[in-house]
C-alpha cells in the first residue's frame, strides 16, 4: 500500500497573496489566499449535510494571520476576517489543488469542483 502524499512545506508569498504548498511526492502548487478561504471545509461554511464542497467567496480579500499544523494530517488557517475553524486535510488540499495538472485530472475524472477558478495558478510558478 502506497503512502498518501503529505505536506512538507507551506510558504507564504505575501506579494502575490498566495501560499505555495509542497507535498512529499514533489508536487508543488500555489493557492490564492481567497481561493483557500473560499474552499474552507468547516461546517459553518459548507453546512452540515453531506455533499460536494462549494466555493464560498470571501466578502473581502483575506490573508492568513497564522497557519498551524493539525496533527500529522492537516493544517489550519486563522484568516484576517476572523474565521479560524476550518481544518484543511492534506488530501483535501490536493483535491482542490488549482494547478493545471490537478485540474486536468479532475476534469478527466469528471469531478471538477464547482468554483470560481480566477484564483488558479500554475504548478511551480515562481514569484519575484
Amino acid at each position: 500500500m502506497t503512502e498518501k502524499p503529505h505536506l512538507t512545506e507551506i510558504r507564504r508569498l505575501p506579494a502575490a497573496r498566495r501560499a505555495r504548498l509542497t507535498w512529499s511526492d514533489g508536487h508543488t502548487a500555489e493557492f490564492d489566499y481567497d481561493y483557500l478561504r473560499g474552499y474552507c471545509p468547516c461546517a459553518g461554511c459548507q453546512g452540515h449535510a453531506v455533499g460536494p464542497v462549494v466555493f464560498q467567496p470571501p466578502p473581502a480579500p483575506v490573508e492568513p494571520a497564522s497557519i498551524a499544523p493539525v496533527g500529522n494530517y492537516a493544517i489550519s488557517f486563522a484568516w484576517t476576517d476572523g474565521h479560524a475553524t476550518g481544518i484543511y486535510r492534506f488530501d483535501y488540499l490536493r483535491e482542490i489543488c488549482p494547478c493545471d495538472g490537478c485540474r486536468g485530472a479532475r476534469e478527466e475524472a469528471g469531478g471538477e469542483q464547482e468554483s470560481d477558478t480566477s484564483g488558479q495558478v500554475s504548478e511551480g510558478r515562481e514569484d519575484s
